[in-house]
């Protein structure tokens, strides 16, 4: 009696989901022996976020439009996959970049750094800040270190820090825009666990940050020399170029499964699992990876007591506008990547980036194009506005902040709902518990994505492939156990 060929399935086909099933197939192979792995997708397409469209001769991102170079999780991704050579970064004559401060335009200081100073001339010349704010953020050079806590909300250390005017007016436009969330409920640990670092080692936040520009060059010793100098990358033909690499690379190894829901995932012994599909028929599985995101795996799992800790992160929904127009009607110049909008503002919209100016790739010469962005924490009532309703208001803030009159030549809206996880304080601690609780009660079924561990497309592939080099591992051992 031939012995079953084993089955692994990977649930989600998001940048998570695909970099879990790359690295999976990856080591297996490595490993030797048969094996069969299955992507599955619930829509139409994989790459999750992911969506890059051409029109009109604009490379244009829905979701997306880039990530960090000196996360190595992508460019090493990259690398492998043999699409180093597709890399390109910002305009180096664009890398001015402005925060709106009392209806105005103002240029953030050089040398901010996460919207942190380190070259006080720039910061103290700034209009952005009053003198008395000034003061208080120099504070921090003098300021003692707090005492390591369990954790704290971000907003919390960056006023003890900085001072409530600079975070108002320039951390937090910043950083919270990343998570479009709330800094006084989002977890320090969770999301810039470097900063607590930075105060235990050097004292000041200020002064620990200076010190981290030495080390940038290191860090960025894996970017390919044609992007090195750039913060931020992307792909030429747009991010869908990884999408379509990891596509290919899957293909004729990996069942690429589209259009298949997952209605539960459920313990049948102690080496497998029973998966249930919407249209009700059922398979069953010897490891699973699930990459959705939390509220859905917490359903998948629904019961386990532990996925309750998954249901208590909560998912922000957010919103682009993307507007095209021609080079002679824009009355400003292109010489930055654009500019953020502070909540104190009152404006629709949270930011907006010059989207041809910061990457040259973008638009056709004599065409313009600008990505403006919509919601975050605390302003959630834009799903109620249509289409034309948040082209309107975006334009009217464009009007207002830029003197932009004309009328776009197109104009495409992107909904994300609930797709910018929040995490709140203590959420490590919780998904620490969540995983105990997991592997005790199913060990053959790991859970990971951008609601766990990073929100970034680095930190997806980075945990993409530690879920699939854990379920790797353990079918190792389990072999080595039964040749034993």
């Amino acid at each position: 009696m031939s012995t079953p060929i084993p089955h692994y399935m990977i649930i989600g086909g998001g940048i998570t989901g695909l970099s879990a099933a790359f690295y999976l197939k990856q080591r297996l192979e490595l490993e030797g022996g048969p094996f069969r792995i299955s992507l599955v997708e619930k829509s139409s397409s994989f790459g999750g976020k992911i969506h890059t469209i051409e029109r009109d001769g604009c490379v244009i991102e829905k979701g997306p439009d880039s990530f960090l170079a000196r996360k190595r999780p992508t460019i090493d991704l990259a690398r492998e996959l043999g699409i180093e050579g597709e890399l390109t970064g910002t305009n180096p004559k664009a890398k001015k970049t402005y925060i709106v401060s009392k209806g105005k335009l103002h240029r953030m200081p050089p040398g901010l750094v996460l919207g942190i100073p380190t070259q006080m001339t720039p910061f103290l010349k700034t209009g952005l800040i009053s003198p008395i704010g000034k003061a208080r953020a120099a504070f921090d050079l003098i300021l003692p270190k707090a005492k390591p806590s369990v954790d704290e909300s971000l907003g919390h250390f960056l006023e003890r820090r900085l001072g409530k005017e600079v975070l108002e007016r320039i951390v937090e436009p910043l950083l919270a825009g990343i998570y479009a969330g709330d800094t006084f409920k989002l977890s320090l640990k969770s999301t810039f666990p470097q900063f607590r670092m930075m105060e235990q080692k050097h004292r000041s936040l200020i002064l620990g940050m200076m010190e981290s520009r030495k080390h940038v060059s290191e860090e960025s010793a894996h970017v390919p020399a044609a992007v090195r100098s750039s913060v931020f990358v992307t792909f030429k033909k747009g991010l869908q170029t990884l999408v379509k690499g990891l596509e290919t690379a899957l293909e004729g190894v990996v069942e690429l499964r589209r259009n298949v829901g997952v209605v539960s995932i459920a313990k049948t012994s102690e080496l497998q699992s029973e998966v249930t599909f919407e249209d009700g028929h059922q398979e069953l599985v010897d490891g699973v990876i699930v990459t959705t995101p939390t509220f859905q795996t917490a359903n998948l799992l629904s019961h386990l007591p532990a996925a309750s800790k998954l249901k208590k992160i909560e998912y922000i929904s957010v919103a682009n506008v993307i507007m095209a127009f021609d080079r002679k009607d824009i009355p400003f110049e292109l010489d930055a990547s654009g500019f953020l909008v502070p909540r104190t503002e009152g404006r629709t919209i949270t930011a907006c980036t010059l989207t041809s100016a910061k990457w040259l790739h973008t638009a056709p010469e004599g065409k313009v194009v600008l990505r403006c962005y919509i919601g975050r924490s605390g302003e959630q009532d834009w799903p109620l506005l249509t289409d034309q309703q948040l082209i309107a208001k975006a334009r009217d803030d464009l009007r207002e902040l830029l003197g932009l009159q004309a009328e776009p030549l197109f104009a495409e809206v992107t909904r994300l709902m609930n797709s910018m996880p929040q995490y709140p304080v203590g959420h490590l601690e919780q998904i620490v518990r969540f995983r105990e609780e997991l592997a005790e009660a199913m060990p053959h079924v790991f859970v990971t994505g951008a609601g766990f561990h990073g929100v970034g497309i680095p930190d997806c592939v980075g945990q993409g492939k530690e879920a699939a080099w854990k379920l790797a591992d353990q079918v190792a051992t389990m072999e080595a156990a039964a040749v034993r």
